[in-house]
């Protein structure tokens, strides 16, 4: 690689690398697999950086080698995953007891989705992906996002961690509605 490719690549690596973390850590579960995860792709992206960086969107493309990588994980060998009930401090942020147990919930429900669910109710709702470019980066159509998504937010619904009715923080689900009083019919 030539030296401007390698400086363009690591300047790319800077920039992006937390969010990258952070995506692999919401589809693995684990920091150190999330940070291997990470490793993995953007080793991968290297190699092809030059075709890469013509792309019109080169965070999209390794975005879309980080779930492939992460899916190769399931193809190799059947990983069990043992998420905690609190996920990992992060430095220099002070979290509410109740954002931490909120947290850990939304953990331990995402680790039960099948792993394309899991992707697509990461890249939709924590990156903020459209369903079009979820569907790009998981290489399938919108429907299959639209569909994956809603069985995956109906299992966190259901997950009993999840199902007070509180908004996930992050994520742009909402609370489903309470449902208002009806007015007591009858004639008088």
């Amino acid at each position: 690689m030539q030296a401007e490719q390698e400086d363009r690549f690591q300047e790319f690596v800077r920039a992006r690398w937390s969010r990258l973390v952070r995506t692999a850590y919401l589809l693995t579960g684990d920091v150190h697999h999330a940070e291997d995860l990470t490793q993995t792709a953007l080793a991968k992206a290297y190699r092809s950086w030059r075709r890469i960086s013509r792309s019109d969107n080169p965070e999209a493309y390794v975005r879309r080698m980080l779930v492939s990588c992460n899916s190769d994980r399931f193809r190799k060998r059947r990983v069990v995953e043992a998420l905690t009930s609190a996920p990992p401090e992060r430095a220099g942020r002070d979290e509410t007891a109740g954002r931490v147990e909120e947290r850990g919930s939304l953990m331990a429900g995402l680790a039960q989705l099948p792993p394309k669910q899991r992707a697509v109710v990461v890249l939709r709702y924590w990156e903020d992906l459209s369903e079009a470019e979820v569907a790009e980066v998981l290489g399938c159509s919108t429907g299959t996002v639209k569909s994956q998504a809603s069985k995956g937010l109906a299992k966190l619904r259901a997950h009993p961690g999840l199902a007070t009715g509180r908004a996930v923080s992050g994520s742009r689900a909402r609370p489903q509605p309470r449902s208002q009083p009806q007015p007591q019919g009858g004639s008088r």
